[in-house]
């Protein structure tokens, strides 16, 4: 089985957490990462069964990810 990422956005308004798959159109939302990954998995259910599973393998994205010796001051235009 093929392991996926899930990225998991708290919202600092009104609390709770989004929970997505990088490159597939629907999103989880929960009051804590739990619950917000419970509700993804029951959108990406759902989208496969409307688009099929190929077209949702064939959408997530795989950021490479890299560390960078800088901060983020360095990106400002200050």
């Amino acid at each position: 089985m093929e392991k996926i990422s899930i990225e998991l956005i708290p919202d600092e308004e009104i609390g709770g957490f989004t929970a997505q798959i990088p490159g597939i159109p629907v999103y989880g939302e929960g009051e804590t990462e739990d619950s917000a990954i419970a509700d993804l998995k029951e959108a990406v259910q759902a989208y496969v069964a409307a688009f099929g599973i190929k077209d949702a393998l064939a959408r997530i994205s795989r950021p490479a990810l890299r560390t960078l010796p800088m901060s983020l001051e360095e990106f400002s235009c200050a």
